[in-house]
């Protein structure tokens, strides 16, 4: 890395470091038992050290000619610090820690003849002379829980992604489709005796590529595999910041799983939360004797929803910590991106409060401006490091800008997840057809608003949990119905502006609602509606990766045009999708009842021939098999164009058309006349 005026940000290891191989792992020679230069103490007190994972926590070196573990701790206010663990048998007297004499609050000891595998935790004496024993906050790797102690690992790994990763430097900042699958790595497919046990990272690599090519998904989103201690948290109460959970391996078999999903040419997006962390003992409350990570006034620093602690994201070093964790699994697991967690919480400081329990900012409003600060910081730095990476932002308030650069004011972030078209798009689906023409709205209302900001559209897992049930069964009407009325949700979805985000088990129209504790209805699969929408989901990703209308302007408004929005008597809705000007245009057409309408007219921008690229309703899908084929324009004025085609309009389907050809059009006229037949009860 060249050093600039901006090098504080990615500092990285001291020139005093030294490289030596051994015979499988890479040790660090150091001329003094501490990795931390007075530059980095700097950095780290003015929370501009981005990469505190190469200095605090526990490294192998080799010092003075010795193999051993240096450790580091931040624990300013501690009368005294021990390190405890399987070396030492967890005597408190036995490894005293040295506090650096700079009133940085780092604690240091290097243990020689101890290495990877190691087992330890801090014991640290409070001011108040209570003794707390503490799991490492820089860990990088941890006991399986129940157990919590921390465990020194090393992270060396041989790579195989180097073709993935140009690939993604080299194409940073075009417009790519990008298709994401959301996982819960333990309930996706579990094994053993009546599933007892979720696969391991390794399992996981060779079941889940298969899947993937059969879906055509771009990306995966792993749900949080940060180590956390309470399974139903689903991930989401991290507090292994640097360590992904030991449940299911080690860190390099994490790292196996990510270097398969980029050779098999997959993203990997994981979920980050710095919005909270929760309270066990061992963890970050409350670590040194005094709130050094959260909020001390629980006006500030406690969760109500969450029963958890909220960081402090005015301290220096708090922000520094949160930083390097987003910088750390980008760098050393090489993330494609991450989806940030809660972003809603963190922006107001009335989140989830009534008055009188919050606290406002210094100029009197209920905007949190220190996690406002922390988020153009965090995104700034993770733009100047890795260009290539997608950072999206959980937020469901209509706060402004935060998917907008910062120097425009924004809080920097690439996309945000479109709350208000999922809710609005399940409201309107959820309906029964006959009535859905009173409220044609519903499902036109998010493209007065969908290029405010860069959208994700999110089907997610929490659509699917605490009895909302599965998607499938919130569609209305009888068996067959409710598999039309999904195809048609999926189908909007992936035409509509913006990217896709769908949780696992939408692809084959899961049965019932989503248990952390068990596996997917895998059994589904031998029932052809099922295979059908999976076949679907396939075939949606396939044009959408392939039709650049669909992707090349899906945060631009010039890349989508209504032909027809207000024809709610026959709940029909018509639109285009363009891309850049060399790309054929694309048509979408949906019909919300299952009356299937005959010559049914539709305006279209360009004479010549239109060929039907998708039908919902096909029967390889488990449709009635109403399709239209290719179609040639008429001469006819409609809906403000100058030519038209004559569709006729399957049930509970949308139709996408692509333009391809300026053949000669016909001249008759079509026929008014709009036949109709009812399919389903």
């Amino acid at each position: 890395m060249h050093h600039n005026d901006k090098t504080f940000a990615l500092h990285g290891a001291s020139d005093k470091i030294a490289i030596s191989a051994t015979t499988n792992d890479v040790i660090m020679e150091i001329q003094q038992p501490s990795l931390l230069t007075d530059f980095d103490i700097s950095l780290f007190k003015a929370g501009k050290h981005f990469k505190l994972y190469e200095k605090l926590g526990s490294h192998v070196v080799c010092y003075n000619g010795t193999i051993g573990v240096l450790f580091a701790v931040w624990a300013p206010t501690a009368q005294k610090i021990a390190l405890i663990g399987d070396f030492n048998a967890w005597n408190v007297e036995s490894h005293p820690m040295n506090p650096r004499w700079d009133s940085s609050g780092i604690w240091e000891l290097f243990i020689p003849h101890i290495g990877q595998g190691t087992i330890y935790k801090y014991a640290l004496t409070a001011a108040d002379g209570r003794l707390l024993e503490k799991t490492d906050p820089f860990a990088f790797h941890w006991e399986t829980p129940p157990k919590t102690a921390s465990v020194v690992w090393q992270l060396q790994y041989e790579w195989h992604d180097a073709q993935w990763m140009k690939q993604q430097r080299d194409s940073a900042g075009q417009p790519k489709p990008m298709s994401v699958y959301e996982m819960h790595l333990a309930s996706w497919r579990r094994k053993g005796f009546e599933g007892n046990r979720s696969l391991t990272y390794r399992e996981m690599a060779d079941e889940l590529i298969p899947h993937l090519q059969a879906t055509g998904f771009t990306h995966v989103e792993l749900m949080p595999v940060m180590e956390h201690p309470y399974e139903p948290s689903w991930g989401y109460q991290v507090l292994g910041y640097f360590a992904p959970t030991s449940r299911f391996g080690t860190p390099q078999d994490f790292m196996y799983l990510m270097d398969k999903l980029h050779q098999a040419g997959f993203g990997v997006l994981l979920d980050w939360v710095p919005s909270h962390f929760p309270m066990d003992a061992h963890g970050l409350y409350d670590f040194d004797g005094t709130h050094l990570y959260e909020h001390a006034d629980d006006r500030l620093g406690y969760h109500p929803d969450w029963k958890s602690a909220i960081f402090n994201y005015g301290r220096n070093e708090v922000r520094a910590f949160l930083i390097s964790s987003a910088l750390f699994w980008i760098d050393r697991y090489h993330a494609d991106g991450l989806r940030v967690d809660a972003v809603a919480s963190m922006l107001y400081l009335d989140y989830s409060r009534k008055a009188g329990e919050w606290i406002p900012n210094v100029f009197g409003g209920n905007h949190n401006l220190e996690a406002i600060s922390l988020f153009r910081e965090l995104n700034e730095a993770l733009r100047q490091e890795f260009p290539q990476i997608a950072i999206i932002a959980e937020e469901s308030t209509a706060f402004s800008g935060v998917s907008s650069p910062t120097w425009m004011g924004g809080l920097g972030f690439d996309q945000k997840w479109m709350m208000g078209w999922m809710h609005d798009t399940l409201k309107y689906l959820k309906r029964e057809p006959l009535h859905r023409k009173w409220h044609q709205n519903e499902i036109t209302f998010s493209l007065t608003y969908a290029f405010t900001e860069n959208f994700m559209l999110p089907l997610s897992h929490d659509e699917v949990v605490y009895g909302k049930g599965s998607l499938l069964e919130r569609m209305p009407g009888d068996a067959w119905q409710k598999f039309a009325n999904l195809r048609l949700l999926y189908s909007y979805m992936w035409t509509h502006p913006g990217t896709k985000l769908l949780f696992m088990g939408g692809e084959f129209g899961q049965g019932g609602e989503w248990n952390f504790q068990e596996q997917l209805d895998w059994w589904l699969m031998d029932s052809k509606q099922h295979r059908g929408i999976q076949t679907l989901i396939h075939d949606l990703n396939d044009i959408y990766k392939h039709k650049p209308a669909l992707y090349e302007k899906a945060f631009q408004w010039d890349g989508f045009q209504w032909v027809a929005y207000d024809d709610s008597e026959n709940c029909v809705i018509s639109y285009m999708r363009y891309g850049d000007k060399n790309t054929a245009p694309v048509l979408v057409v949906m019909n919300m009842t299952a009356v299937i309408r005959y010559n049914y007219n539709i305006g279209v921008p360009k004479a010549g021939l239109w060929e039907e690229i998708l039908n919902s309703d096909a029967d390889k899908y488990g449709g009635s098999g109403v399709l239209n084929g290719h179609v040639r324009t008429i001469d006819h004025a409609q809906h403000g164009q100058n030519q038209c085609i004559g569709l006729t309009l399957a049930p509970l389907a949308t139709m996408i058309f692509e333009w391809k050809s300026e053949i000669a059009t016909t001249s008759p006229a079509p026929t008014k006349q709009r036949n109709t037949r009812k399919v389903g009860k």
